[in-house]
């Protein structure tokens, strides 16, 4: 029997993610074990030591903040580390966790086993960031081979129904831990990427963090309250999360949290407050769609059509901004939470080679400038640490370029070359991504022996660095060594049987452990009649789970998930 072969496209979120495929030439979402297309991007250890990943795991966070990591996707491609309970995983870990959860859903959606993905990441993502991607995704027993950028995903997920307009349009994605900004060219079936850029710490996690920091003000100055203590700023930042949903809809928020360290507090905030915490953070948009723009040499009146793609992209001051900004409404077509997911599978159908696709052609760009750090001789004096780009940000990709760099000294028989990404004209101000030596000089005057560097840029945003000594054609290849976010395929498969080694919650007690969990975070925001409801349904539930009887446990649960979603609807 002949085994199904499919790439699945994922969208690998800060705050949600989602898998999809390409079925029938349309991109189609797939469900997790609680039916739900979303799937937050959590993890948490439970009671007994088990590991819960989505729902269960966000609505744990609520209650036991210690023992729950959340928007770690920031700190992929770095040394950082968070515990959780008595361990202690990377963010590479935790991204593994969740990619294992969302195949396991899709293998059950698709009914064979999946072991190829394409993976979204941000466009400001760099070489460090992508990597750790790509090692998430094989600890999680995946291959990897395509990282494709969010906005030029959602820019697909556009184009592949409007293949037969010319026009041009900003991607605006503001999702819930970066922001990116793409100006993209549709013109006969090809969709251009013309620039990109955007702020890799930036997103609706910050948004969430400004009204927090108001909450948590008022709560140490009204309430003489531990605004820091880990159960307490929980609650807050659960709080501050409904705050701006519901200013997403109306002008005023009236928030109670009962029983909040012993007392019952409220708050009211208005719009008008929280957009003027977050006018810093409006600001910070601004210069990236200034930036992308300007490096598609267009003016905003140039602009078709203006693309909103990310779940913080609702927020009704980012949709005024982008009004300001280009004078027209922004489309509202694609789902902003799903749009980069339907993109993802339909590039997982293009990398499997659909029929349905074979007339859809995406280029990309490259999102920072890479260079080396040169230097430069004034006299006797030796000027160091010069950024010396070698390819530009805007460059098609993938790509590849060659600069020529020449000793500075005398007999100079080696040279260290650093490579670097950003846009300062200083090597200090960028990040370094590596450095090799390259040695075996010839033995001449300075000026005289030199070395070409050449730097190739791949579709998934992987740099390859190789240099050549002229006189001799010997070639260096850089190896990035200790670097973050890099491991070997040792240390990948030793992450990947350690994960076989977890203890999982069932997927099919999913659905039951994620309905407890949500309960028990709003029974701790309740009092009163509400909360004596929810305690009865709990019980229900809780006793329902005991007998093992489904035909006692799906009602108790489906009761206590209606109970809950008509409390928080209030």
């Amino acid at each position: 029997m002949t085994r199904v072969k499919t790439i699945v496209g994922i969208d690998l979120g800060t705050t949600n993610s989602l898998v999809g495929v390409l079925q029938a030439g349309q991109p189609v979402l797939l469900p997790n074990a609680l039916g739900e297309r979303l799937t937050p991007s959590a993890v948490a250890v439970d009671d007994d030591g088990s590991l819960l990943v989505g729902a269960a795991a966000k609505a744990r966070a609520a209650t036991h903040p210690e023992s729950a990591a959340l928007a770690f996707k920031r700190d992929m491609g770095t040394d950082a580390t968070l515990r959780l309970g008595d361990r202690e995983m990377s963010p590479v870990d935790l991204s593994a966790l969740v990619l294992r959860a969302l195949v396991k859903d899709a293998e059950e959606a698709l009914g064979h086993p999946i072991d190829e993905a394409v993976i979204t990441v941000p466009a400001y993502f760099g070489d460090a960031q992508r990597q750790a991607t790509r090692d998430a995704g094989a600890i999680a027993g995946l291959t990897v081979e395509r990282i494709v950028n969010e906005p030029t995903a959602a820019a697909l997920a556009y184009g592949l129904h409007h293949l037969e307009r010319e026009l041009t349009a900003v991607v605006i994605d503001l999702g819930g831990g970066t922001f990116d900004v793409t100006v993209l060219e549709i013109m006969e079936g090809v969709i251009e990427i013309r620039a990109s850029a955007g702020d890799a710490r930036l997103g609706g996690e910050d948004f969430t963090d400004a009204i927090l920091t108001l909450l948590a003000d008022r709560a140490r100055e009204s309430h003489g309250l531990d605004a820091d203590a880990p159960k307490i700023r929980a609650r807050l930042r659960e709080a501050a999360e409904r705050a701006k949903r519901q200013l997403s809809e109306v002008d005023r928020a009236e928030l109670l949290l009962p029983s909040l360290a012993g007392r019952d507090v409220a708050f009211d905030l208005t719009r008008a407050d929280v957009e003027r915490a977050w006018a810093p953070l409006l600001a910070r948009l601004r210069d990236p769609i200034r930036r992308a723009l300007r490096d598609a040499r267009l003016a905003p009146t140039d602009v078709d059509e203006v693309l909103m793609v990310g779940g913080a992209s609702r927020t009704p001051c980012v949709v005024a901004l982008a009004v300001e900004l280009f004078g027209k409404r922004p489309h509202t077509e694609l789902h902003p939470d799903e749009a980069v997911a339907q993109g993802a599978a339909i590039q997982a159908g293009l990398k499997a080679g659909d029929e349905a696709v074979d007339d859809l052609v995406v280029t990309d760009v490259a999102p920072f400038t890479m260079g080396i750090s040169s230097g430069t001789k004034m006299g006797t004096r030796v000027v160091s640490g010069l950024f010396s780009p070698i390819l530009e940000r805007g460059t098609v990709i993938p790509a590849s370029r060659v600069e020529r760099f020449f000793t500075l000294e005398d007999g100079q028989t080696q040279l260290q070359v650093e490579v670097f990404q950003g846009e300062h004209s200083l090597c200090k101000d960028n990040q370094k991504l590596g450095e090799m030596l390259v040695t075996q000089l010839p033995h001449r005057r300075a000026g005289e022996a030199w070395v070409d560097v050449r730097f190739t840029y791949d579709l998934n945003g992987i740099l390859e660095v190789e240099a050549t000594v002229m006189d001799t054609g010997r070639v260096s290849h850089l190896v990035l060594e200790r670097r973050p976010g890099k491991l070997s395929a040792t240390q990948i498969e030793r992450a990947r049987e350690a994960m076989t080694r977890i203890k999982f919650h069932p997927r099919d007690s999913l659905p039951n452990r994620t309905a407890l969990a949500r309960a028990d975070a709003l029974y701790v925001e309740t009092s009163g009649y509400e909360r004596e409801l929810l305690g009865q349904a709990l019980g229900r539930l809780r006793a329902a789970l005991e007998t093992q009887d489904a035909a006692l446990i799906d009602p108790a649960r489906e009761a206590l998930n209606a109970l809950v979603a008509q409390l928080r609807s209030r």
